[in-house]
């Protein structure tokens, strides 16, 4: 019975694990489809997470206000605090700042990239190659429609990261179900085999029984 229950309770946490994998791959296609409401929605999580967190953080400079570390930890709550004031009130804004820097490091990146490829010519010079004129290009091609691809950067990246994360959880609910069912049939055959075992050891040839009796009469 405890086997069982323990069976039931990982396929439905596994089962869990894949219908919130489905939500969120269900987010992301729509993400994809409305990249401009998949931007805005990103920034306002993005401001209340700096909010939240720096509320936190100012509770907890707060708490330990006798340490050294007090002002900069109120400062730094301070910074989180405005800032994802800013981001909430402005959304638009806030995303044109970020691609802007998205826009930067993928620039920087690449050209990082393309360099430290010819230079070392390690064994991943061709893959090393290849993303470093990627990251190049995509942040050419993202500064060449600034600010009007502010619009949909983010939210084609926020969706995309939904997709495969949602898509990951899938496979990784319905493979813990795949496991548990392979553990259950391979732990229920050896049991089946000694249970049919002891019941073919009970069971005991007519002839059998008749010779031990005639041979205990005799004795």
């Amino acid at each position: 019975m405890d086997h069982r229950r323990r069976e039931k309770s990982l396929r439905r946490g596994f089962g869990r694990l894949a219908a919130l994998g489905a939500i969120l791959a269900a987010g992301g296609l729509v993400g994809l489809v409305y990249t401009g409401v998949a931007t805005l929605t990103s920034m306002l999580l993005f401001g209340w997470l700096l909010l939240i967190c720096g509320i936190v953080g100012l509770l907890h400079a707060v708490e330990s206000r006798g340490s050294n570390f007090f002002w900069l930890a109120v400062v730094v709550a301070a910074l989180n605090i405005a800032a994802g004031a800013i981001v909430i009130r402005h959304p638009e804004t806030a995303a044109a700042g970020l691609t802007m820097f998205a826009a930067l490091l993928f620039l920087t990146g690449g050209l990082f990239r393309l360099v430290g490829s010819m230079v070392v010519r390690g064994p991943q010079f061709g893959w090393t190659l290849v993303q470093g004129a990627f990251g190049l290009l995509l942040g050419v091609l993202v500064l060449a429609d600034w600010p009007e691809s502010s619009r949909y950067v983010l939210g084609t990246f926020f969706s995309l990261a939904l997709l495969f994360d949602g898509l990951g959880l899938i496979a990784m609910g319905v493979g813990g179900r795949r496991v548990v069912s392979m553990v259950t049939e391979q732990g229920q055959g050896p049991r089946e085999s000694r249970e049919n075992a002891d019941k073919s050891a009970e069971t005991i040839d007519p002839g059998k029984r008749a010779e031990d009796g005639s041979d205990q009469s005799h004795n």
